[in-house]
């Protein structure tokens, strides 16, 4: 996810003077009227009342915290009887967001005897931010930090990522993929990437020539200046160009906009510069368990593009489930489509059910 104070980015952008900075100053200030734009020519949302699917899980998850290798803790959420379910499925979730994020799923799963657990990444939601510098391989040892704690000896997980919670996945499986067929059955990578997600974006049309020299100093300033993020109507348009497609629900606007506005400042930036460098392909061509691929066809930051790639390494590698595309959907797929969403999990957790007792 990405939301950017405008006029304070452009200036924190102004650092070492020169012409370079100058030039970043006037690419970040160009970009910043061009997605105001653009956001102001969106459609309001439907105001069709509220989503049931996103509102806080009338049985509550429990809490509970995680220490990673270097002290950091991790706040952790949990529904249902772990030793007892057939099946854990553990959400991850993305960047600028926290475990509430997956509200849609925790109510469709209440009543279901699976378990589910959630956690916040590392500086999100609850979760402390640590004392080392965020990197890619990091969000893959926090998984694996969670894995180990929350899920039992004997028992398989089935990993749902959304985003940068897909690009932890990757990082996991490119460091911890020996024998992942003992400690997972399926994953799910939804609105992800596996390389490039922030050169990649599709915020702003091409931009002119005189600027693309600064592009790259650009790219990074955006996603990486640690700015207060205010929460207001106008800010919240533009959450919904970035995150959602052009129709979408006011209830998943709001719901989104929160996430996103909630979001520590210094956690957005640092995990935003750990990003300009992902490049989880090797995790990727690693995994070796059923993972299904699903994305949003007007998903502005992680498109059908990423998707595409990613779906034909897995089928290349013969594990690929299958590859959803969602018309009309942007990044948010779990909570813009929570519905269909939903039942593609109870279709990939069926055929992990199906697959055990064959």
């Amino acid at each position: 996810m990405v939301h950017v104070n405008w006029g304070r980015l452009g200036k924190a952008a102004i650092v070492g003077g020169g012409l370079a900075a100058g030039a970043v100053a006037a690419e970040l200030g160009l970009i910043g009227g061009l997605i105001l734009r653009e956001a102001l020519k969106y459609p309001a949302p439907v105001q069709d009342g509220p989503d049931p699917l996103v509102r806080v899980p009338a049985k509550a998850p429990r809490s509970s915290v995680v220490g990673t290798p270097d002290g950091a803790l991790l706040h952790v959420a949990t529904m249902g009887d772990v030793d007892a379910a057939d099946e854990v499925i553990v959400l991850i979730h993305g960047w600028t967001c926290n475990t509430s994020f997956w509200n849609p799923q925790f109510n469709h799963f209440a009543d279901s005897g699976r378990a589910v657990i959630a956690y916040d990444q590392r500086g999100h939601g609850l979760s402390e931010m640590g004392a080392i510098r965020p990197t890619m391989d990091l969000l893959g040892q926090d998984l694996q930090a969670v894995l180990e704690e929350m899920v039992p000896d004997g028992k398989r997980a089935v990993l749902i990522g959304h985003s940068m919670g897909g690009m932890t996945i990757m990082s996991w499986a490119a460091q911890f993929s020996a024998g992942m067929e003992e400690k997972i059955s399926a994953i799910v990578l939804t609105s992800t990437a596996a390389e490039d997600v922030v050169q990649r974006q599709q915020l702003v049309p091409e931009l002119p020539a005189a600027l693309r020299p600064a592009e790259p100093l650009v790219e990074k300033a955006f996603v990486s200046s640690p700015v207060p993020l205010p929460a207001t109507g106008l800010s919240e348009k533009i959450s919904h160009y970035v995150a959602l497609g052009p129709v979408a629900r006011q209830a998943h606007v709001a719901f989104s906009h929160e996430q996103i506005a909630a979001c520590s400042p210094k956690a957005r930036g640092a995990w935003g510069s750990a990003m300009y460098t992902l490049d989880v392909v090797a995790g990727l061509e690693r995994i070796s368990v059923p993972t299904a691929v699903v994305v949003g066809t007007k998903d502005r930051l992680t498109g059908t593009d990423h998707a595409g790639e990613i779906a034909a390494v897995l089928r290349g590698n013969g594990v690929l489930h299958s590859y959803t595309e969602y018309p009309g959907a942007g990044h948010m797929v779990p909570i813009e489509r929570a519905a269909a969403y939903n039942r593609l999990l109870d279709t990939v957790l069926g055929d992990v059910s199906e697959a055990v007792n064959s």
